[in-house]
């Protein structure tokens, strides 16, 4: 009864990771034709840029890449203690957004590259990880953004790709 169970979970998580591959690889080919660029970045693959094109909607209503940082919530918020001013984590914006330059940062804290040099150079400064890993998604921000509008700038209109 045991093996007929175990063999019934295998198969159908086998089945579940067929279609996930079959979903993964759909998107992909969608994903491939309208951010080039976007795919270009360290650490960005298929699904995440998928979410941020989905989260972003048109990034042509951003009139700057720091008001789309305000919106997907990596805009520092200053403070002060005592007199040593400092940046908190805004925790307002787009979570969704916000999480998906956070899975980048991260994959590029894995790698050399310069995600990773910007981090070291950070924490060499005095920040704390966290405060690095904050300002890394406020610079990984700005170099979504231009890649938003290099690929909307190079892209054909939404509804010839929609048909």
């Amino acid at each position: 009864m045991v093996a007929r169970l175990a063999r019934d979970l295998v198969e159908r998580i086998d089945g579940l990771n067929q279609s996930i591959d079959a979903l993964e690889a759909e998107i992909t080919a969608l994903v491939e034709p309208m951010a080039p660029t976007l795919l270009a970045i360290p650490g960005c693959g298929a699904l995440t840029a998928a979410k941020i094109i989905a989260e972003t909607a048109d990034i042509r209503r951003f009139h700057s890449a720091a008001a789309f940082a305000m919106h997907n919530g990596t805009a520092p918020i200053p403070v002060w203690s005592s007199n040593t001013p400092r940046h908190r984590l805004n925790r307002g914006g787009n979570r969704q957004l916000n999480c998906a330059l956070h899975r980048i940062a991260v994959t590029q804290l894995r790698w050399d590259g310069p995600g990773r040099r910007y981090f070291d150079r950070r924490i060499a400064g005095g920040n704390t990880k966290k405060e690095a890993l904050r300002v890394l998604r406020r610079r990984l921000s700005d170099v979504v953004y231009q890649a938003l509008r290099a690929d909307t700038a190079t892209s054909a209109p939404r509804s010839e790709i929609a048909a």
